[in-house]
């Protein structure tokens, strides 16, 4: 037995950033000729070879609704859905040449169900329905708190806020403390925590951003710009209307990335965007599934 060699075309794309390399980039395989020569287990080591936070695979859709398919590969697992990866996903699918069935809006399919992606000046998806929602058990704080080594009584507010990656949500009183949070990761094992906090008016003017986001895990560690964490604090702070209907978050700040994304409650859906751009763009040789020699 040996591996069948398969090539497909490769888009790298910088997603919540113009500037190429100050956003966060995801790895797609334009893979809709290659799904039967493909097994999980090459998209997982792809994906881990990578050393980027995911990977994703665009395949031909199951789903008559839907423009495209895609699977959505991090380090360790596969992902229902995850945000940036959905961005930079539609953003290679369209210029690709893919034509979605519907005027302004890109129909994905994911192991989420199906996402809609706006299209226009900013790529913009909605937010899929939560999975958990609730506060957190004083012990899960205690650990959170733990984790990111901040006092828990600096929590002003805490909420499950799991969209697919598994998010505990953490709202503090000061973006300055979100910057200066330094966490133990070891602690971190088998958490997704995402912290917030607002800027004063004079900082969310010079910075272009309302609040600083950060976002854990004990696998990544810091996340440079995510999309699912921002989905979920999106619907979370303004149906409690800590946040206005429209604002924008800024995330990255500590990794040294500029990410800002766009984040607007229409009625019942609240809808995230950001800039795209490819910064690579070539072909990928994978082992596919086993063939006879």
């Amino acid at each position: 037995m040996s591996q069948a060699a398969v090539r497909c075309r490769l888009s790298q794309v910088n997603v919540f950033s113009t500037e190429p390399l100050l956003g966060n980039p995801v790895a797609v395989v334009h893979a809709e000729q290659a799904e039967s020569e493909l097994d999980d287990a090459t998209m997982a080591a792809f994906s881990c070879w990578t050393n980027l936070s995911e990977v994703t695979f665009l395949l031909p859709p199951t789903d008559p609704a839907a423009d495209y398919r895609v699977r959505i590969w991090c380090r360790d697992r596969e992902l229902p859905f995850a945000g940036h990866p959905t961005l930079g996903t539609a953003h290679a699918w369209l210029e690709a040449g893919g034509r979605p069935a519907a005027p302004q809006h890109v129909v994905q399919e994911c192991g989420a169900g199906l996402v809609t992606v706006r299209t226009g000046s900013q790529l913009a998806f909605a937010a899929p329905p939560l999975l958990r929602s609730g506060p957190p058990s004083p012990a899960e704080l205690v650990a959170a708190t733990a984790a990111l080594r901040i006092d828990p009584e600096r929590v002003l507010r805490a909420e499950w806020i799991d969209n697919g990656p598994g998010w505990l949500g953490l709202w503090l009183a000061d973006a300055e403390e979100v910057l200066a949070i330094e966490p133990d990761f070891h602690a971190m094992a088998g958490m997704d925590l995402g912290v917030a906090a607002p800027w004063s008016a004079r900082e969310a003017a010079a910075r272009g951003a309302d609040i600083e986001v950060r976002g854990f895990d004990g696998v990544v560690g810091e996340d440079p710009v995510t999309g699912s964490l921002n989905a979920s604090l999106g619907q979370w702070l303004t149906r409690l209307e800590l946040l206005p209907d429209a604002y924008v978050a800024a995330q990255g700040t500590r990794l040294g990335r500029r990410g800002r994304i766009s984040v607007t409650r229409d009625g019942a859906d609240v809808w995230v965007g950001g800039d795209t751009v490819t910064v690579v763009a070539g072909e990928v040789t994978l082992s596919g599934a086993s063939v006879r020699s």
